[in-house]
């Protein structure tokens, strides 16, 4: 009789246990995600752009996925203040830059995402995170006529400007269907089998539950769709100090996953054909060391048997 009560109140301690560890999960999940949604809310909340907001690292932290952000050495560490040549030497084009509405660059990538997607007219395309809709507006660009580009953020005022520049954009795009969505890209506001491409540019590394996304990109895309986004990875696993650091975190180092994290993430959502290729080194130090941050291009594609 001993022995039963014994077991069973160790069984009852293990659940409570289990229980208060989901809870400081979704806890920590929150805190995360809150952190970065007012830290992306202050940038969209500027009214500059890349050439001319002010981004000085001694009096504002770190603002964007830059390599200056994640230095533990900030107030000696300048943040690029010109996103446009910051993305000219990410690979995107000058027609690239001209061709999209001012306000519309954030100098927040970290790759060209729309190069590698290999998009055709008529195409419907999914944006996670899509800002200021940089992406958005180049993606329309190759999707015309007859597509249709889908920019989903969970922030707000990102949002929001995001709309504002498609309404003051001089570009053509009458044969677009073009639109923002407010959503959180665990829990995509997209329905299933409706997209057949998904980009991303240096977002999916600020998700405290990247299977959760990859598994949501998984299940919007039709098959035979295919996944190009441009991320940081990580070609060790962090320290837990950097990976706890909100402000790390909110500038796309700290919750940097490791290429294999990635490559098994992918294939666990039912992805095949997945590559990931680095495509430079990040850079930043915290605490002295050098961080083993890389950007990367990741690719992956929908089989064609899976049903919509």
């Amino acid at each position: 009789m001993t022995d039963t009560n014994t077991t069973s109140t160790e069984a009852s301690s293990s659940e409570q246990e289990q229980a208060g560890t989901r809870g400081r999960d979704r806890r920590d999940d929150h805190d995360r995600r809150t952190a970065v949604r007012e830290r992306y809310d202050e940038i969209a909340a500027d009214e500059g752009t890349g050439d001319d907001r002010e981004r000085n690292v001694e009096d504002d932290g770190e603002d964007c996925c830059s390599p200056a952000c994640c230095d533990d050495d900030r107030e000696a560490t300048p943040v690029p203040p010109d996103a446009d040549a910051q993305s000219l030497e990410l690979g995107y084009e000058p027609d690239d830059l001209e061709d999209a509405p001012d306000g519309a660059n954030l100098g927040l990538g970290c790759g060209n995402p729309v190069a590698i997607s290999n998009l055709d007219p008529g195409e419907t395309v999914l944006d996670l995170g899509s800002g200021g809709g940089f992406d958005c507006f180049l993606a329309a660009r190759e999707v015309a006529p007859g597509g249709r580009v889908i920019g989903v953020d969970m922030t707000p005022s990102m949002l929001e400007r995001a709309r504002e520049n498609a309404a003051e954009t001089d570009q053509d795009l009458e044969d677009v269907d073009l639109e923002f969505r407010l959503g959180e890209i665990e829990h995509l506001p997209v329905a299933d089998g409706a997209v057949d491409a998904i980009i991303s540019n240096c977002v999916v590394n600020l998700s405290p539950d990247k299977p959760q996304v990859l598994s949501e990109a998984f299940r919007t895309l039709r098959s035979g769709g295919r996944l190009s986004i441009s991320d940081l990875v990580a070609t060790e696993p962090l320290p837990s100090a950097v990976r706890e650091d909100p402000d790390l975190v909110s500038a796309c180092v700290g919750g940097a996953a490791t290429i294999e994290e990635m490559e098994g993430w992918l294939e666990a959502a039912g992805f095949r054909e997945v590559s990931i290729t680095v495509e430079g080194e990040w850079g930043g130090e915290y605490d002295g060391e050098e961080l083993p941050i890389v950007s990367a291009r990741i690719e992956a594609r929908k089989p064609e048997t899976v049903d919509d």
